[in-house]
């Protein structure tokens, strides 16, 4: 048994959960893991997240719990050791919405309205204490991975981001840096679990928010509706932009460009993101999904405010076809110090 398995055990005992039956859940692209404990007929959900290479435990107890005094469905915290890296939530069950979807999909629609109902509401409340805000050049550099990770791992070649940082971080300038509101970030289908159980608001559970921080209002409508892991139907996508429009009384043409500008940084940085868990994490099962990140790109590319934006990218980022994603999967793994 590691030193690890010891740990968890002993604040599994202390919780009272120490003779519980484990099964592990899903995990992400972090160091993050999940178990789900039976206790009888009790159930709940146990976060591993080793201090110093996971996500803070701290950060997520607390946005938990701003989340659930706006009335919104986070889990609660049963037992928590901060400093050793431990949560033990409330089990919030399986009704992801990428499954119910997936076996029913009349059921998107009345989900994603759902879903962007809840970010109305959070963008009409007050945001959580002490969260980062990044300036328009923090989130084109963050973008700047693709050029730095993507574009590497599909020709070993390394190319100067400056031109392409400045003219993103005009974009976002121009068209996506007003008013900041709390965001989720990671704000989709496999983040969000239907509770029917539950009334209004509360019926959507959130997961997996402790990056939250302050951004765009129509960052987390993105990554709700240009899902990286499915594809969102285009009736979906305009239905729900024009919800959000009409709730915020945003004007569609200027949401529009500041949709696209913010649809386009989010992909890049993904693309990036991607490249570097394979490469530099060993998890090849990140390499296909850059087809579809690809895709939405170049959808949002294609709004004539993103011309110039267009142009770097068709000179400097390779289209990720078989033989590009095969050269990718080849280095998986062999660059861990990069």
């Amino acid at each position: 048994m590691s030193g690890r398995e010891i740990l968890r055990d002993a604040f599994l005992a202390e919780a009272g959960w120490g003779q519980a039956a484990r099964r592990p859940l899903a995990g992400d692209a972090s160091e993050r893991r999940y178990d789900r404990l039976e206790r009888g007929l009790q159930t709940a959900v146990l976060m591993d997240a080793p201090p110093g290479i996971s996500d803070d435990t701290m950060a997520f107890a607390r946005i938990a719990r701003h989340l659930g005094d706006l009335g919104l469905s986070a889990p609660v915290i049963l037992a928590a050791d901060h400093g050793k890296g431990f949560l033990l939530l409330e089990d919030l069950g399986d009704g992801l919405f990428s499954r119910l979807i997936a076996d029913d999909p009349a059921l998107e629609q009345p989900l994603y309205a759902a879903a962007t109902d809840v970010l109305l509401h959070l963008q009409a409340m007050p945001a959580d204490y002490g969260l980062q805000d990044l300036s328009a050049r923090d989130w084109a550099e963050a973008a700047s991975f693709a050029l730095t990770w993507y574009r590497f791992a599909a020709t070993g070649e390394a190319v100067d981001p400056a031109v392409f940082v400045t003219i993103l971080e005009g974009l976002i300038r121009d068209h996506a840096d007003g008013p900041r509101v709390m965001i989720l970030r990671d704000y989709h289908a496999e983040n969000l679990l239907w509770l029917p159980d539950r009334a209004a608001l509360a019926r959507v559970g959130l997961l997996d928010f402790q990056l939250a921080q302050m951004g765009q209002p129509g960052y987390d409508l993105v990554s709700l509706l240009q899902d990286v892991r499915r594809d969102v139907t285009a009736a979906t996508e305009a239905t729900m932009i024009a919800r959000f429009c009409a709730a915020t009384g945003a004007d569609p043409d200027a949401f529009g460009a500041s949709y696209a500008v913010l649809g386009a940084q989010r992909a890049l940085r993904i693309l990036g993101v991607f490249a570097r868990l394979c490469l530099k994490g060993g998890k090849a099962g990140y390499v296909g999904l850059i087809p579809r990140v690809w895709a939405q790109l170049w959808r949002n590319l294609s709004h004539p405010a993103l011309a110039r934006l267009k142009v770097i990218c068709r000179d400097v980022l390779p289209e990720p076809t078989p033989d590009v994603l095969e050269r990718i999967s080849a280095e998986c793994g062999r660059h861990p110090h990069r």
